[in-house]
């Protein structure tokens, strides 16, 4: 499914126009990308949490050369699914 199949299917859940559920869907997106920026944690019950963590540096290496690097550290975002979202899943 890409975003245009999604916004199809909330276009038709919410009986909304396309053009409706595109601006719906973009500033629910947006505002959990602003959070994510701030560091913080967005949960939606009974679909999952999207929180950032810090990840330390460390030290990697080339595949090529085989040489040390230093890779530094940096923010990820993790999703952790809710139970019914992985039920439904499997």
């Amino acid at each position: 499914m890409n975003k245009g199949d999604l916004v199809n299917k909330i276009a038709a859940g919410a009986e909304l126009t396309k053009k409706q559920a595109d601006a719906a869907l973009k500033a629910a997106l947006d505002a959990i990308t602003e959070e994510m920026a701030q560091g913080g944690t967005v949960t939606l019950i009974g679909f999952g949490t999207f929180k950032v963590q810090k990840r330390d540096a460390r030290t990697g290496r080339n595949p090529r050369t085989g040489e040390a690097l230093k890779i530094p550290e940096k923010n990820v975002v993790k999703f952790s699914p809710s139970k019914a979202l992985e039920e439904a899943a499997n």
